[in-house]
């Protein structure tokens, strides 16, 4: 079994950006191109389920613990809102039904079903060019850039963040993640981060030995602590979503890459 998870809202947020706001047909060609890359995705990939992840419509558990939570990143765009319904109709009908989970974004959905996939002895590829689906990165689960062409696995990371993918929270909640408005401790950068923990394992061994750490930078994260761990739940993707769905359901039929 191979599950194609693919991260909706960053698959046809990508495809939308690359489509000339010009255009006049702008609709038609933003609801073409996202079937060919789902297209393109299939022919590649050759999986027997597809499930293509979505944001809930409301607020999700992250804004509810940190209001900040993606302040600053513009919403989806009022056009290709309305353009929505007529794109998912249309990936549906290729093969790749959406599924959303009240409260809960995309990745949460997609870290969920991964875990339960791999749990089965399954295989996974996750379609997608956002950093946080990286700590999901290890045996069963691989993780493709489908826009580049490049896989994001275990080598990429390491020479991207200077850690492993089982490290990657721990470094996101040592340096925050500006691109979601999570802070973490302040004036520990990714290159701080991936030091502490090489020296100290993980973020509980970096708390740990802070305690005796002398100078400013044990002084940031004694300061820091409460922050770094905010900063962990909000990064770490959730793999205890309930769905009340059946994967059987997404099974994929090859014959609909002809429709």
């Amino acid at each position: 079994m191979l599950a194609l998870l693919i991260d909706g809202p960053n698959l046809i947020r990508r495809v939308f950006a690359g489509v000339p706001g010009t255009a006049s047909d702008r609709a038609e060609a933003v609801l073409t191109a996202c079937s060919a890359s789902l297209r393109r995705a299939l022919r590649q990939h050759q999986p027997s389920h597809v499930v293509l992840a979505m944001d809930c419509d409301g607020p999700g558990w992250r804004a509810g613990e940190y209001p900040d939570y993606k302040k600053n990143r513009p919403g989806m765009p009022d056009d290709l809102r309305c353009w929505l319904p007529d794109i998912l109709d249309a990936m549906a009908e290729l093969g790749g039904p959406a599924l959303a989970a009240a409260g809960f974004e995309a990745d949460d959905v997609i870290a969920t079903i991964a875990a339960k996939v791999v749990a089965a002895d399954g295989q996974v590829a996750i379609l997608s060019t956002d950093k946080s689906f990286c700590q999901l990165v290890g045996p069963g689960t691989r993780v493709f850039d489908h826009f580049s062409g490049i896989e994001h696995d275990r080598r990429w990371i390491v020479d991207r963040f200077g850690v492993g993918p089982e490290q990657l929270t721990d470094l996101l909640a040592l340096a925050g993640d500006s691109s979601l408005g999570v802070p973490g401790i302040r004036s520990v950068g990714v290159h701080t981060a991936a030091k502490l923990l090489h020296d100290h394992r993980d973020l509980a061994g970096v708390v740990e030995a802070a305690q005796k750490m002398s100078g400013k930078l044990g002084e940031k994260i004694r300061a820091g602590i409460a922050s770094a761990a905010l900063a962990h739940r909000l990064v770490s993707l959730r793999q205890d979503v309930a769905m009340g769905v059946n994967l059987k359901d997404f099974r994929y039929v090859p014959a609909a890459l002809d429709v």
